[in-house]
């Protein structure tokens, strides 16, 4: 998708090429998504634009916009493939790597434009295309002035480079204070900060050596200093070049982040340091973990693409001691979930599976790390084992919770009836306001304890068939 450095690339060219002159000739050919889901059509857009002359073109993030000798204007957003084309230029900011046919108006064109010929003034033709149809045209009948107080461009957050005063350090502090999103996902929100992409943002967090699924609100000021540093670096570097790759530094990570998938790609820097690829909010990452350190609370949706050239490091969600991971709750028919918690601390392992249920306890300074196991539901004597050692277990950390063992849980007690947060509500015990007795510990002793007389009826009715069975029935009543 163009970003904030593409789209500065497309408005360069029009200003050079266009702004100044008059279109004689408006041609669009109407695409629903392109045009109709912005409440625009093509005959509408000709009707608008034919004889107008073009005074400006402008940037807001990946929206620009021309401005034209009278309202209504066009704005655009090139979506995931979308592009401006100019004849005999060439715009694009990359190489094609198949030759692009030498035709007029260009494949998949959804508007053109001819100007008028005019002394000093050459006809100029140029050509909106998209393949994929996610761009969007829209008409804004407001002053030009006014733009910026239209939607969508009012929705949008400040434009790093073109509002550089609005985006001060004290924005950023105050915008990641109130937030509890992985940071990458904050820059990537558009209504937060406008024109950041996928590639510019793994550049600023690389740059800035911040992990992406770090929450913004965990950030420490040195940190949020550095990213905004980067952030201005970046996006700055990204306008100023035209998006033209062969003009950034060599140590930038786009210089190496393109060999994901390819045959004998070693996705690593020059230095040796190993980039590893992974799904944070819906969005492919490129991190150098060797560079960008986990510091704080992160993200649980994440998910490593490249776990075996991390080389062992494989980040996955929870690899971080001491900082609390939430990872969402799934499940699927025809099966039991059991919730498998380990906690690391200060040398000491503990686990626990209580079927459904989901509990938790914090041992030191340390959260839970939470894994999801699913269980066949079959009845058979050899599978009962298993469930039987997992109620074993249970019962046990039920019985200790009874005993009143709330100084591994930190002295973190809910009293009954309060408004739990969803991260919390799995991790206390939750004490009842009226009689000071743990309600949720006696509701789990009593399905522990029909469990586990279960389990000995199965073990009992095992033993009365074949040898095989009979085996298995005794490993399923020692475990209960």
């Amino acid at each position: 998708m163009p970003e904030i450095g593409e789209v500065a690339r497309v408005v360069n060219f029009i200003r050079q090429h266009l702004v100044g002159k008059t279109l004689a000739v408006v041609k669009a050919q109407h695409d629903e998504n392109v045009y109709g889901k912005v409440g625009t059509s093509a005959a509408e857009f000709e009707k608008a634009l034919t004889g107008k002359r073009i005074l400006d073109a402008k940037q807001q993030g990946k929206y620009f916009w021309l401005e034209m000798s009278s309202p209504p204007h066009p704005l655009m957003h090139f979506g995931m493939a979308g592009w401006f084309k100019i004849k005999g230029l060439e715009t694009a900011y990359y190489k094609p790597t198949k030759a692009v046919p030498d035709e007029w108006p260009p494949k998949y064109w959804k508007f053109s434009f001819e100007t008028l010929e005019e002394p000093n003034k050459p006809v100029t033709n140029a050509a909106f295309v998209d393949f994929r149809r996610f761009a969007r045209i829209r008409l804004i009948d407001c002053p030009k002035e006014d733009m910026r107080n239209e939607t969508p461009l009012k929705e949008n957050g400040p434009d790093p480079v073109v509002d550089k005063d609005v985006v001060s350090v004290e924005w950023l502090r105050e915008k990641c204070a109130n937030k509890r999103i992985p940071i990458k996902a904050l820059l990537l929100d558009q209504a937060n900060i406008s024109g950041i992409g996928n590639w510019v943002g793994d550049e600023i967090m690389y740059d800035a050596k911040i992990h992406p699924e770090q929450y913004s609100n965990t950030l420490s000021s040195s940190q949020i200093n550095q990213l905004h540093k980067s952030l201005h670096y970046v996006c700055g570097l990204a306008v100023e070049t035209k998006a033209d790759s062969s003009l950034f530094p060599e140590e930038w990570l786009f210089k190496h982040r393109w060999g994901k998938g390819k045959k004998d790609s070693k996705n690593q820097l020059p230095n040796g340091a190993k980039i590893v690829f992974m799904t944070v909010g819906g969005r492919t990452s490129a991190v150098v973990p060797s560079v960008q350190k986990k510091t704080g609370k992160v993200a649980g949706d994440v998910k490593t693409e490249d776990k075996d050239e991390s080389d062992g490091d494989e980040m996955v969600a929870g690899e971080l001691e001491g900082v609390e991971v939430e990872k969402p709750a799934k499940g699927r028919k025809g099966s039991t979930k059991a919730r498998i918690h380990k906690v690391e601390a200060k040398g000491k392992t503990e686990s626990h599976a209580n079927g459904d249920k989901t509990s938790s306890r914090m041992v030191g300074t340390s959260r839970v790390k939470s894994e999801a196991k699913d269980e066949s539901t079959g009845d058979t004597a050899s599978g009962s084992a298993d469930k039987s050692q997992k109620r074993k277990v249970n019962a046990e950390a039920t019985l200790k919770s009874r005993e009143g063992r709330e100084d591994e849980d930190d002295g973190e007690v809910i009293e009954a009836g309060t408004d739990i947060p969803p991260a919390k509500k799995h991790k206390s015990t939750i004490k009842s306001a009226t009689n000071g007795t743990k309600t949720s510990v006696q509701r789990t002793t009593k399905k522990t304890k029909a469990g586990m007389q279960g389990s000995r009826a199965v073990a009992s009715s095992a033993s009365e068939g074949t040898p095989g069975r009979r085996r298995s029935a005794r490993v399923s009543g020692a475990g209960a």
